[in-house]
């Protein structure tokens, strides 16, 4: 069980590096910056805590199970055996907390859902897993806005894109980004026939001023037009939506929902900068066999999760083998088993 104890000497050195950055004048004259070093260095110090905290139980326990042994007092060894349970939980909570350690694991994250090829099947699938998501994020008590939302023209959505705000949004959503595979029997087929639906989910990273995206006006291309669906009394009277094409790359992104055009088009800048840097980081990743079956991964036909309703219900996470029946539960938000199981698969390869 000591395995990752030593992740306490890793975070005093990060907080004294953190320190030391704090203590730098012009750090102080950049109000922005010094709230991000103070907010990360309280994340850190109550890490810190958790694992001093952890250490302390576990030499706890070792010192009254060799008395018990001494004392032959199976009764005390049945009590300290369920204390030994509690800590191997808090160990996989806190081992959890290591494997994010990419840069923008900590950041905000943007969620965009897209349908394939099946007309209203694929859009009302791609509602579904909006739902999924919205509920997920509210179990972790993390802020979900709409920032974009195309209705399709009989039900479900022919896009979306949230954008998730919470400590470690992207590094748990992360584990999202792919293809996700539907098995029903259609409630839109006039036979009720047995139908297979697709939807694209893509995660990026909120990038934040510390990391250098470069947007020369000269590459994009902003076009406004009126916005659809629901969104108060500024909707289809105005053009105040927003999409942003960047010419180099051909990435477009788009924002309705908030209530300006300039609130649009700074939202639009901000998932551009996001998926920018997904793009940039996805081309250093392709010189590894692994970022290449990764990549290949979220190409259609390439699942990473099945969600089965007929004949039988399960969803199945096809990277890592995790299986669950109850497809009710998983389309209410619980997907923590299949997201720990793959950062947790994940890790293990890359360590």
């Amino acid at each position: 069980m000591t395995g990752g104890v030593f992740e306490a000497d890793k975070k005093q050195a990060e907080i004294a590096e953190l320190k030391t950055r704090l203590a730098k004048e012009e750090v102080w004259s950049n109000h922005k910056l010094s709230a991000e070093l103070n907010s990360a260095l309280t994340s850190a110090e109550k890490e810190l805590e958790d694992w001093l905290t952890f250490k302390s139980k576990l030499a706890d326990l070792k010192s009254l199970v060799e008395i018990a042994e001494d004392e032959d007092d199976e009764g005390m060894l049945r009590e300290l055996e369920t204390e030994f349970n509690k800590l191997s939980s808090k160990l996989d909570e806190l081992e959890i907390e290591m494997m994010f350690t990419g840069e923008t694991d900590n950041n905000n994250a943007f969620l965009n859902i897209h349908p394939g090829a099946g007309g209203t099947e694929s859009q009302d699938w791609a509602e579904m897993l909006l739902r999924m998501y919205q509920r997920w994020a509210e179990k972790h008590n993390f802020q979900v806005d709409i920032v974009n939302l195309e209705p399709g023209e009989v039900a479900g959505i022919k896009d979306a894109i949230l954008f998730i705000k919470g400590h470690r949004a992207y590094g748990y959503l992360s584990a999202e980004s792919g293809v996700h595979r539907l098995v029903r029997l259609s409630p839109f087929n006039a036979n009720n026939k047995r139908q297979t639906s697709f939807c694209a989910v893509r995660v990026t990273p909120e990038v934040d001023d510390n990391i250098e995206i470069e947007i020369d006006e000269k590459d994009i291309r902003i076009d406004t037009f009126r916005a659809s669906g629901a969104g108060g009394q500024h909707v289809n009277k105005t053009s105040s939506a927003v999409r942003i094409t960047h010419l180099p790359t051909g990435i477009a992104v788009s924002c309705q929902n908030e209530r300006s055009q300039f609130q649009n088009r700074d939202m639009a800048f901000r998932i551009l900068r996001s998926r920018l840097y997904d793009f940039e980081l996805a081309k250093k990743e392709e010189e590894t066999a692994k970022s290449q079956k990764d990549r290949k991964a979220i190409e259609w036909g390439n699942q990473i999760r099945s969600y089965v309703f007929q004949p039988y219900t399960m969803a199945k996470d096809h990277r890592t083998n995790i299986e669950k029946g109850n497809i009710n539960a998983v389309m209410d938000g619980e997907i923590d088993e299949f997201i720990i199981g793959y950062l947790k698969n994940k890790n293990s390869k890359v360590s």
